[in-house]
């Protein structure tokens, strides 16, 4: 019969359990091949000594374990791992002894495992806080080599989980394969004093830091960016991280880029596929890995990149985004955020000039990176009908409070009207902080409510602002630095990239004409920037506009923005309030700008805008872009046209936009008057440029006035107009575009005799060979710009005529008042002349299409204002306009004109009816001469002044005192509201009718006449009278 086992004691147990766990024995033994078991001779000694058994127990385990760290133990591990290791051995311990029947030992034993675990964690506290006090120097040394400085970090990545996938199928490996034993992390951070783990945690943000700099979106990020999360989602962590130095850097040379590099957060938001200066260059390179040589790749690989960088970006935008939002829900540590993110922006402020210092300023990657994140934060008061909006205090814009916006372009107030406003005010809150203490109590209990408490609210500088007013200030400043600045890039790289093109294009052509070394140099040059642009700009386009997820967030913001700034003026209504309220006035300018800029971009974006609700865009875009008192920036008004021009459903290629234009309230009443007149004050923008600004700004209002006229509410609307404006915004608008059809022509024309100059002497190969290399390069390059402006000045001429021809089939009355007669007249004879004149075979060409020129169609549109204006000239005063011009007006030109147009199929009744006016016009002709002939010799008296021509209704202008004639002077005061005599402010209604001198002038004509018709003489031997000079008449 076998003996029974011999049962062991609960101390024998105990000992067993913890030599298992802390790899230590008390006895030698030869048996233990473990090299890891450490035999502990002097503290078996001293425990002989004390009188007790060799067993290792709860009382013994703390001294064993110092004994065991403190030693210098050949082949036994060191410090860190040894002690995660006894936390693993204690749990695997713990598990085992749940099979224990006997439940009073089974409960003893998972208090010794328990008391292990809680020591093992201790003392891993106390090593990593003091490194030097376990171990041997050289142990202390390895540490201190390592890339992770601290241990505990392959831990923390193996807790948050490390299986992050490259694009190429790599796996991460930030833990080493090194595993945290359950419950090790969770007991090491929970019921610790602070300032035991805070050195910890510090070194371990510290670490984390370091391995995320110069990494690009394809590297490893995913395990810090967890591993952050993770610590800051401890409280102790949390607060330590706010408390570190590097949270928000400072120094005397701390600027932009420096806070990007040395704060904890900056090279998380660092990371990036938007290419940064060559300095700070990340790996991966993005541009090269992703899109080199793009051009010949299969567009799924380039759709497969865009795809793997857009889920990359994503995941880092949520994880910064949980961070934050982590610390902000936090009253501890809300205020560290808003202040980081404070300090960043104003540190930043430089990344708004069109250079930027890579050198002093954050990159472009970390603002997008920001953009997306504070876009994020925003949510919860972005909801459809804004109903948070009241808690936005305009105020804060200019209380200095963390943000510096005070000095940024306002929308109307000059920077001293800002600085006035906001002393005046802070001087009301000096006065009303003396209403007691009951007083200031209140308002700082309201400091967190809506915005209609805003004058109390802000009683005193130490307002308090809510989270969501701080926030969305914040929003639209990093906005304005990170995406919109980055969509400026974009949009600079795309013009680089065209013009690179014809460059290359340019060069090439000229190496096939006269190859050289240096030529070949300069090609490959270019080819291999044009490579990098290309990179760069698809890097831009895998980041951001594919991304519609961020751009559908952003326009959301701005729709917040739109619908708070009207807010400030009284809401969507018309007419505008007669004074800009101060809160708007004050407001800065790129809030709108960037609102602008953001639905242009994301209009060219196909289904970018699916979804989006643009009615509050339209409505802000109706009420602001005729209105200088609310928004002074020309250029900006102007831009509020370009998105409208986005929107058109012929330019959008989306019906659903129709609705904006053919549906809607205030674009019905509105669009036509205001895009009117944006069309006349953009004549005058104050620019040193506005001369050329102003045809890149009518050409959008134009198209827009082309299909508006195509939409029978809005035909309407423009015949109402041009009946109550007809010698106001209307007449001003006809005048202006009278002025520039005659320029962009006669430009266009001249320019196309140059163009065959040079085409001459080119197809010329014997001379053409023979010029030295450097004059056929510039003759080249001169060919090329010139071809470029004609197309251009063409388009925008031809648009001019167009309109001029469908708005005169139903609107003739402006251009037949007094004023206007003779420059309309004066216009289209001078086409006329070009178009079927003697010289008008010098304007062929090979391919006229090429430049927009298309001299048959113009033709018939020039013909057809005639007939139109004839048709609606119920006074018959046009035949005599068109004969009085003295440059351009031959009684031949109607004859070649008519013969031209039935060569090219004009219908016969147009064509009858321009014979029939120029018939009027050769009878107009021979009376005028009569007329003249009967005046005789003319005092100067009643000769005008500036046109040297017979007074029909003489005025006198009130400052300079000179009689003229009201014709004229009204003329000139359509492009130019000063007196010409000495420069003083005119308009029309401030001219005073010379009564007498009419009388006097109107019987000297009657006199005459009379003398004329009853001496019977030949007219035509009278000398004529000098006529009115289209010179004078084209400005």
């Amino acid at each position: 019969m076998a003996t029974s086992k011999p049962q062991r004691s609960p101390a024998e147990i105990e000992d067993i359990i913890l030599r298992k766990i802390f790899y230590v024995t008390l006895t030698e033994s030869t048996t233990d091949a473990d090299p890891r078991v450490v035999y502990l001779e002097m503290t078996a000694a001293e425990i002989l000594s004390e009188g007790k058994d060799l067993l290792l127990s709860r009382d013994l385990m703390e001294r064993v374990l110092i004994d065991r760290l403190s030693g210098n133990f050949s082949a036994a591990e060191s410090p860190f791992p040894y002690l995660v290791g006894c936390y693993r051995r204690a749990y695997d311990e713990s598990k085992k002894i749940q099979s224990m029947k006997d439940k009073n030992l089974r409960s003893e034993m998972e208090v010794v495992t328990r008391d292990a675990r809680r020591l093992a964690v201790s003392y891993c506290r106390i090593h990593l806080a003091n490194p030097d006090l376990f171990g041997s120097s050289e142990d202390t040394r390895k540490v201190k080599k390592r890339k992770n400085a601290s241990p505990l970090l392959p831990l923390i990545f193996s807790e948050v989980g490390s299986g992050s996938l490259d694009m190429f199928g790599g796996g991460g490996s930030s833990s080493g394969g090194v595993q945290s034993p359950p419950g090790f992390l969770d007991e090491f951070f929970k019921d610790s004093d602070f300032d035991n783990l805070d050195l910890i945690l510090k070194e371990l943000y510290e670490d984390l830091r370091s391995s995320v700099i110069n990494v690009s979106v394809l590297g490893d990020f995913q395990p810090p960016l967890r591993a952050l999360k993770y610590l800051v989602s401890l409280p102790v962590g949390a607060k330590s991280l706010v408390s570190h130095e590097w949270w928000v850097p400072r120094g005397a040379y701390m600027n932009g880029r420096a806070m990007e590099l040395t704060s904890i957060l900056g090279p998380f938001f660092h990371i990036s596929a938007l290419p940064d200066n060559t300095l700070f260059k990340s790996q991966p390179d993005v541009g090269q890995q992703c899109f080199s040589g793009a051009s010949e790749r299969r567009p799924a690989d380039l759709l497969s990149s865009f795809s793997t960088i857009k889920n990359f970006m994503n995941i880092l935008y949520s994880g910064l985004h949980d961070v934050l939002m982590i610390l902000l829900k936090s009253t501890d540590t809300r205020e560290c955020v808003l202040q980081f993110l404070a300090e960043v922006i104003n540190a930043n402020a430089s990344r708004a000039h069109i250079q930027v210092d890579p050198v002093s300023c954050a990159s472009s990657g970390m603002f997008c990176n920001l953009s997306a994140v504070m876009l994020r934060l925003c949510e919860p008061f972005l909801d459809p009908h804004f109903t948070k909006r009241d808690k936005i205090d305009p105020k804060y814009a200019f209380s200095g409070h963390r943000l510096k916006l005070s000095d940024l372009t306002a929308l109307h107030a000059s920077s001293e009207e800002v600085s006035e406003w906001i002393d005046k005010d802070n001087t009301g809150k000096e006065n009303d902080a003396g209403n007691g203490d009951e007083s200031r109590l209140l308002q700082s209990k309201e400091a967190t409510s809506s915005s209609g408490n805003a004058s109390r609210q802000n009683a005193k500088s130490t307002t308090k602002y809510n989270f969501i007013c701080e926030c969305f200030f914040m929003t639209a400043r990093v906005l304005n630095l990170g995406l919109l600045k980055a969509l400026s890039d974009f949009k600079h790289l795309s013009q680089d990239i065209s013009r690179g093109e014809d460059n290359l294009a340019t060069l090439k052509a000229m190496r096939d004409q006269a190859p050289s070394p240096q030529l070949e140099l300069d090609i490959t040059r270019m080819e291999k920037e044009l490579e990098l642009y290309s990179q760069e700009k698809l890097c831009h386009e895998a980041q951001i506009l594919r991304d519609g997820d961020f751009i559908q967030r952003a326009i959301s913001f701005y729709r917040l923005v739109v619908v708070w700034l009207v807010g400030l003026v009284g809401g969507f209504k018309m007419p505008l309030p007669s004074t800009c309220p101060m809160e708007f006035s004050c407001m800065p300018e790129h809030f709108v700008e960037d609102a602008m800029e953001l639905l242009i971009f994301a209009s060219r974006i196909p289904k970018a805008l699916d979804g989006v609700l643009l009615d509050d865009f339209m409505n802000f875009i109706i009420m602001f872009m005729a209105s200088p008192e609310y928004v002074r920036n020309p250029y900006l008004r102007a831009k509020m046209v370009e998105v409208l021009n986005c929107w058109m459903p012929r330019s959008s290629g989306s019906s659903a936009t129709s609705s904006l234009f053919e549906g809607h309230q205030l674009s019905l009443e509105y669009l036509v008057r205001n895009l009117l007149k944006l069309y006349v004050d953009i004549e005058f923008t104050g620019s040193h440029t506005q001369f050329y600004d102003k045809f890149n700004i009518r050409h959008n209002i134009a198209e827009l006035l082309e299909y508006l006229w195509q939409v029978p509410s809005h035909r309407n609307a423009w015949r109402r107009i041009a009946k109550e404006e007809e010698k106001g915004v209307y007449l001003n608008f006809l005048n202006f575009l009278v002025n520039d059809s005659i320029f962009l022509l006669d430009e266009s024309l001249n320019k196309i005799l140059e163009i065959k100059k040079i085409e001459a002497e080119m197809s010329n190969t014997a001379e053409w060979e023979q010029r030295p290399a450097q004059e056929r390069q510039d003759r080249t390059r001169l060919f090329h710009s010139q071809e470029n402006i004609v197309r251009i000045d063409m388009k925008l001429a031809n648009e001019d005529v167009t309109m001029l021809a469908f708005t005169s089939e139903e609107i003739t009355a402006p251009f037949l008042l007094p004023e206007m007669v003779e420059r309309v007249a004066n216009m289209l004879n001078y086409f006329l002349l070009q178009l079927v004149g003697p010289q008008r075979k010098s304007l062929s060409l090979k391919d006229p299409e090429k430049y927009e020129f298309r001299p048959r169609q113009l033709l018939k549109q020039i013909v057809r204002i005639y007939v139109n204006l004839a048709r609606g000239d119920s006074e018959n005063i046009f035949p005599g306009a068109i004969s009085s011009d003295g440059r351009s007006y031959n009684e031949q030109l109607f004859d070649a004109g008519a013969d031209v147009l039935r060569r090219i199929g004009e219908d016969g009744r147009i064509i009858q009816e321009f014979m029939e006016l120029g018939t009027k016009a050769k009878a107009a002709a021979s009376e005028a001469m009569d007329a003249e002939a009967a005046l005789g010799e003319i005092p100067d008296e009643f000769l005008d002044p500036i046109q040297y021509t017979l007074m029909r209704d003489p005025v006198i202008l009130p400052s300079s005192k000179t009689t003229v004639d009201r014709a004229i002077i009204q003329r000139h005061l359509l492009s130019d509201n000063h007196d010409p005599f000495n420069r003083a402010h005119l308009t029309s209604d401030m001219l005073i009718p010379d009564i007498e001198l009419k009388a006097r002038i109107d019987e000297f004509v009657r006199t005459h006449q009379s003398k004329k018709r009853s001496s019977g003489e030949d007219s035509s031997n009278k000398e004529r009278i000098q006529t009115t000079s289209s010179d004078m008449l084209i400005d």
